[in-house]
């Protein structure tokens, strides 16, 4: 183990995906920083989007700094919402802690980089509890799931190609019918929106303890069932709008949406896939962005956007760097290696100077799987 870190230089920079407004850091964040001794350096306009101005970081105490590449070369720490895209893999340097989300089980090009460029990478959607929870995915879970009813209900209107549908009806109406495949976290509150709308809901999950939960949570209102592929198909063959939110942290999304589903669903259904980070559940699925949402496969909408809670970044911000920041201190007070010491952040560690430690994504590659405690002794 490496003795105490001091004083790390940590950076935030604006992201870059499409209509990406999120930030990874709050000036209250910066001020958490900085109160432990760290230098915070923030590329100049990074939180604009989610109603955070330069000013703000100023008075937190952040250095601003004028473009992304001098805080990438800069910083022993780079603090982000979502992955690296190609045109930043060359500011990547040996030793770079790397802490936000990275989604590899889907994005080899992304892996094979940060392997390359010896990267320490961090994601936020692997870190993970003794109790199984997952606390820095928790919050986009929540908002992705909520709003996953919101974007459904509108692309159910006939301008987007959908059945023309209001999800909750009148009287005197049919209301329609919501499927929603997985009952974790996204589709837990994927229900709760739905309910709440007056939507006939069915939820399905393999876990019948955790369809016991939902089952007492919301009573009459919903349907539970086993999730297998004949239940399903009898179900999708009535659904309005299915959502699909499975979830195995870090590794690849079965495909439980299959293709062949495609053509005994109404014209004009919804499909949203909030699982297309990690490769999505449906055999049709394919990422799509806030600027082009949805495609139309055999009569179905797609909605498949990458980035969903990126729609309503001041909430999403705010609610993901609640959860990140307790973790991001851990590292920085103490350096990874011995921030390591806590289960929670070792299974946060996907990448390790050129190793890769995330057993599911080695896994979802076919690459070797190196054990980090035996890499940093």
């Amino acid at each position: 183990m490496k003795g105490w870190f001091p004083r790390m230089k940590i950076g935030c920079v604006k992201e870059i995906k499409n209509n990406e407004f999120r930030v990874g850091l709050t000036p209250d964040n910066v001020k958490a920083y900085i109160a432990a001794g760290h230098h915070v350096y923030m590329e100049k306009g990074a939180g604009i989007g989610s109603g955070f101005t330069d000013n703000e970081y100023v008075d937190a105490g952040a250095s601003l700094i004028d473009n992304a590449a001098d805080v990438w070369h800069l910083v022993d720490m780079m603090v982000k919402v979502k992955e690296p895209l190609e045109e930043e893999y060359p500011l990547f340097h040996e030793g770079l802690i790397l802490y936000t989300y990275l989604h590899l089980a889907a994005d080899k090009q992304q892996m094979d980089a940060l392997l390359k460029g010896r990267v320490k990478a961090v994601a936020y959607e692997t870190i993970q509890e003794k109790d199984r929870s997952l606390p820095c995915l928790a919050p986009m879970s929540q908002i992705a799931g909520r709003l996953s009813i919101q974007e459904g209900a509108k692309y159910l209107e006939k301008r987007f190609g959908g059945e023309g549908i209001l999800l909750a009806g009148v009287p005197g109406t049919p209301k329609a019918n919501v499927v929603i495949l997985g009952g974790g976290t996204v589709g837990m509150n994927a229900c709760k929106i739905a309910v709440g709308m007056g939507a006939n809901v069915t939820i399905l999950d393999i876990n019948l303890k955790r369809l016991e939960e939902l089952d007492n949570i919301f009573g009459a209102h919903i349907q539970t069932l086993y999730s297998s592929d004949t239940n399903i198909e009898n179900v999708l063959k009535n659904a309005d709008l299915v959502i699909g939110s499975v979830l195995i942290p870090g590794g690849s999304t079965p495909k439980l949406f299959k293709k062949k589903y495609l053509h005994e669903m109404k014209n004009g259904a919804v499909f949203v896939d909030v699982a297309i980070d990690q490769g999505g559940c449906g055999e049709s699925s394919r990422v799509t962005t806030h600027d082009d949402p949805v495609y139309i496969e055999e009569g179905v909408v797609h909605y498949c956007v990458g980035n969903m809670p990126g729609a309503v970044p001041r909430t999403s911000t705010i609610a993901l760097t609640n959860a990140t920041l307790r973790y991001g201190l851990e590292i920085a007070n103490k350096g990874l290696e011995n921030a390591c010491a806590d289960p929670a952040i070792l299974s946060g560690v996907n990448c390790y100077l050129g190793k890769l430690t995330n057993k599911n994504v080695a896994d979802a590659h076919g690459y070797k799987y190196e054990d980090l405690t035996s890499l940093i002794g």
